[in-house]
């Protein structure tokens, strides 16, 4: 399979024709080998239009989705970004190749050492690759100008929104009311001068993850 074509057919077909104007993020796309995130089994779909399942709640997000919440993070070459559930790594090393630094954190042992030797191959050295709590992020190395969620949460964790600097940006997808399918939206989260707000961005449909699952409601 010619990976490189698809590559390039998949920035032609689903990120340039989707919205997606930031030449840094379709530049990025287009270098990025997809396939290398990916088991053997999944190779030949690297490039289509869905998320492809690499773990136990975890996904590389679908192209088009990934593409406007980095545009929309607004992620520039100062920046400081964390990465929440990072899978096999392909989004942190999506980011890093716009971003100063990278922080990117897995709870999955095998998906952990999967990123590790994935970002290692790319020469992805501005990824700190972390094993940890995905609800805990990494206030050490805090605040993060950038915080992306790889996956869908129906809560956002107060520890994570507390990590945003002055001036950050969280993208996240809400997931669509429970029992209503295709009703997710893309989420960003800013913070300026200590004062939180929330917009919606486009409709996105991604699975969720389980660490971010809400909670149930009990009725008496």
């Amino acid at each position: 399979m010619d990976f490189a074509r698809a590559r390039h057919n998949m920035v032609e077909g689903q990120i340039r024709t989707n919205k997606v104007t930031d030449t840094l993020v379709v530049d990025v796309l287009d270098e990025l080998p997809r396939e290398v995130f990916v088991a053997d089994s999944l190779k030949s779909l690297a490039y289509i239009d869905e998320d492809l399942m690499v773990g136990p709640g975890r996904i590389l997000m679908e192209p088009m989705v990934l593409a406007r919440m980095m545009q929309a993070a607004a992620i520039e070459e100062t920046d400081l970004a964390l990465v929440i559930a990072a899978a096999t790594g392909y989004e942190a090393a999506a980011i890093a190749k716009i971003a100063s630094a990278v922080v990117a954190i897995e709870s999955d042992s095998d998906l952990h050492r999967a990123a590790m030797e994935n970002l290692a191959a790319q020469g992805a050295d501005t990824v700190s690759m972390l094993k940890g709590d995905l609800a805990k992020g990494h206030p050490g190395q805090g605040p993060y100008d950038v915080i992306f969620i790889n996956g869908a949460a129906a809560q956002v964790p107060a520890s994570l929104i507390d990590q945003l600097a002055d001036g950050g940006r969280l993208v996240y997808v809400k997931p669509g009311a429970q029992g209503i399918p295709g009703t997710g939206k893309a989420m960003l989260v800013s913070k300026a001068d200590g004062v939180v707000s929330e917009i919606e961005l486009f409709d996105a449909n991604v699975p969720a993850l389980p660490e971010f699952a809400a909670k149930p409601q009990f009725s008496f």
